[in-house]
């Protein structure tokens, strides 16, 4: 490695996790090393598991997302032209000099990599839990929205209600998503009560989903045994996970584990707490949504934690799908929306405390996890990762002019 590339990915780590000091703290636990992670070790796979042709959207619905439950797809990510476009040589190589999201710094600011310095990272590195490319940016930038035409919506979620508010304000919603062996997304649940969808197109991912009503503190690494890895999925298998194998562990939160493979779509039902760890190099492209099935959780959280925005959707719901904008009518905002979210204190939510943590996480979802850190807010809005909730744009949508952007969406 040259010592631009070593410099230029040095200070990308030093401003994502500035409280790793030096190698010696990215690699305290020598968990590359002592981890036997891909295909060296026998690992859980229970997950229910369909292929594409033989589910329409109708069972699905009826089989998966309205009983909420998580699911392994096939046979959909065969056609895409991701699978072709993007191995690692190509996204290197037609991407090199475009910078992308590998973490955040300690006021909130995105830390970008050129892609050719990720590549010799991903390769060299020998951390504990690598930086990861987790960018929702993409498809904003001239070149690298590129990418949008190299996959398409699964057929089960082509419903997005949120495109209804418009691009610029609505939350994150989609990431390309880059890492290698022990990166991943600590436990979390994603945000609003939003479900999501993550397609694999090559490497293999370890989940262990846990169902809406487990305990936070049950599934939550400790900070005296995770320390700075407290957030990281690599601690997180290595700390929590034997307690679940644990005859003590309560039989109603065991989790749904499986390894998801290249062509894997993995959806995840809002309020399921999930963890994901890479098991070697992995690509993938993830999105958040919400449908019709689960509106009414989505918009009771979407109205304590970003009621601006959702002032702003509710007005275009009038217009377009006013029989949505009814049962927002008739919703009882001081009652629990149902499920938890990740600031939730217990196993249950209680809708009237979100935080960023229920309005930014992003693996699925991924979402990464959320450090623990004072925030300061983004001031340009040029991305969907720091839209606003309070636009200057007029409220026609309330008098019945539908915005341009709103006739796209289903």
């Amino acid at each position: 490695m040259g010592k631009k590339q070593a410099r230029r990915i040095l200070d990308a780590k030093e401003k994502a996790r500035p409280e790793l000091k030096g190698e010696e703290g990215w690699s305290r636990y020598q968990f590359s090393r002592q981890l036997r992670l891909w295909p060296d070790t026998q690992l859980i796979d229970n997950a229910a598991r369909i292929h594409g042709s033989d589910v329409d959207t109708r069972k699905f619905i009826d089989r998966f997302e309205r009983p909420g439950l998580p699911v392994v797809i096939s046979g959909i990510v065969d056609t895409w032209p991701a699978k072709e476009r993007w191995t690692l040589q190509r996204l290197g190589k037609k991407y090199r000099n475009q910078r992308f999201k590998c973490g955040e710094d300690d006021e909130g600011y995105s830390v970008r990599m050129k892609m050719k310095y990720y590549m010799a990272y991903m390769e060299s590195n020998k951390d504990d839990s690598p930086l990861y490319i987790f960018d929702s940016t993409f498809g904003d930038h001239p070149k690298k929205k590129r990418l949008l035409g190299d996959y398409q919506l699964p057929k089960y979620f082509t419903e997005d209600l949120f495109c209804l508010a418009g691009e610029k304000r609505r939350p994150p919603y989609r990431w390309i998503v880059i890492g290698p062996a022990r990166s991943g997304t600590g436990i979390h649940i994603d945000p609003l009560g939003t479900s999501a969808w993550n397609a694999l197109i090559s490497g293999h991912k370890r989940w262990a989903l846990f169902p809406p009503h487990t305990p936070k503190h049950l599934v939550q690494v400790q900070r005296t045994e995770g320390g700075y890895q407290t957030d990281e999925a690599v601690m997180w298998f290595h700390t929590v996970y034997p307690r679940t194998l644990a005859a003590t562990w309560p039989s109603d939160c065991k989790p749904i584990e499986l390894v998801q493979g290249p062509g894997d779509i993995v959806f995840v039902p809002g309020g399921w707490w999930h963890v994901v760890l890479n098991l070697d190099t992995t690509v993938a492209v993830t999105q958040n949504f919400s449908s019709t099935t689960n509106f009414p959780v989505v918009y009771h959280k979407t109205v304590r934690g970003r009621p601006k925005f959702a002032k702003k959707w509710y007005c275009q719901l009038k217009v377009h799908r006013p029989d949505l904008a009814a049962i927002a009518d008739g919703m009882d905002m001081s009652q629990p929306s149902g499920l938890p979210s990740s600031s939730s204190s217990g196993s249950s939510s209680s809708s009237s405390t979100s935080s960023s943590s229920d309005s930014d996480s992003e693996d699925s979802g991924v979402g990464n996890p959320t450090k623990p850190k004072v925030k300061r807010k983004r001031k340009h809005t040029s991305s969907c990762e720091s839209h606003s909730d309070s636009s200057d744009e007029d409220d026609s949508c309330c008098r019945g002019s539908p915005s341009t952007s709103s006739k796209r969406c289903r």
